[in-house]
């Protein structure tokens, strides 16, 4: 049974030769086994230095719904999800990174609870496929931003997502780091979104390493943090003065 609903799935790529070829395939096959006709993939190459580009020129013309945005020097994180939010047209639209550690045959799991009532549905990993330390201070990291930014999820950095794309319509993300995926649920709930979350599997990378976890960035992510807490005041009060106006 085909779907009134269009979607669009992008994920950001760093470096990913071994694993978003396997991606872009599968993900055709799940769109369209769940019945949707119009769907686009769009794969955001983030300044990748080894075979990604090569691979990603050949897939476009393998796969006709493909489109490749590439950066020719890296943006970061949150600078390749604004690319693919940017390139998005679609009614719904889902993401999840490029190195495979989702599982995309779990799309389905999400779309059960994109209910009338419901504009984002979150994963939150069931467990955490990384070494002790990375789990220890994921956790720690994840409750201190859920008290500070009050978000109506648990886990804000499980990047297996599903939005309607109206509700993130009038959403300015502005960050580059990975402070963006904290940007993205906190500005989202102050304009009115509506969350589900629902538990979805983790799993160990295959290949490369995480680009977090180097000085630099995690220095880089905190000052965002910090960054995105005064400009989260300044944008509850601007929906506050805007709700007010409405009221008749």
């Amino acid at each position: 049974m085909s779907r009134k609903e269009s979607i669009s799935v992008f994920f950001p790529a760093y470096n990913d030769e071994h694993t978003i070829g396997t991606l872009v395939k599968q993900a055709v096959t799940v769109v369209t086994d769940l019945g949707f006709t119009d769907y686009e993939i769009i794969v955001i190459n983030d300044g990748s230095e080894d075979g990604t580009a090569a691979l990603l020129t050949r897939l476009e013309g393998e796969v006709a719904r493909l489109r490749v945005i590439t950066h020719v020097k890296n943006r970061g994180y949150g600078g390749a999800l604004r690319s693919g939010f940017e390139a998005a047209s679609k009614d719904l639209v889902f993401y999840t990174d490029g190195d495979a550690q989702y599982d995309l045959n779990e799309l389905p799991v999400l779309l059960d609870e994109l209910t009338d009532e419901v504009e984002a549905v979150n994963g939150y990993k069931i467990s955490r496929s990384d070494d002790w330390v990375r789990d220890i201070v994921g956790k720690v990291y994840r409750g201190t931003l859920r008290l500070l930014y009050k978000t109506p999820i648990r886990d804000i950095d499980c990047d297996f997502r599903l939005i309607r794309r109206h509700a993130f319509e009038p959403v300015e993300l502005t960050m580059d780091s990975g402070t963006i995926c904290l940007e993205l649920v906190a500005k989202l709930s102050a304009s009115g979104a509506r969350f589900a979350e629902v538990g979805v599997h983790h799993y160990a990378r295959q290949y490369g390493r995480s680009q977090f976890f180097r000085p630099r960035r995690i220095i880089q992510t905190l000052v965002d943090d910090l960054r995105l807490w005064f400009q989260m005041r300044q944008v509850r009060r601007a929906y506050v003065a805007r709700e007010e106006r409405d009221i008749p």
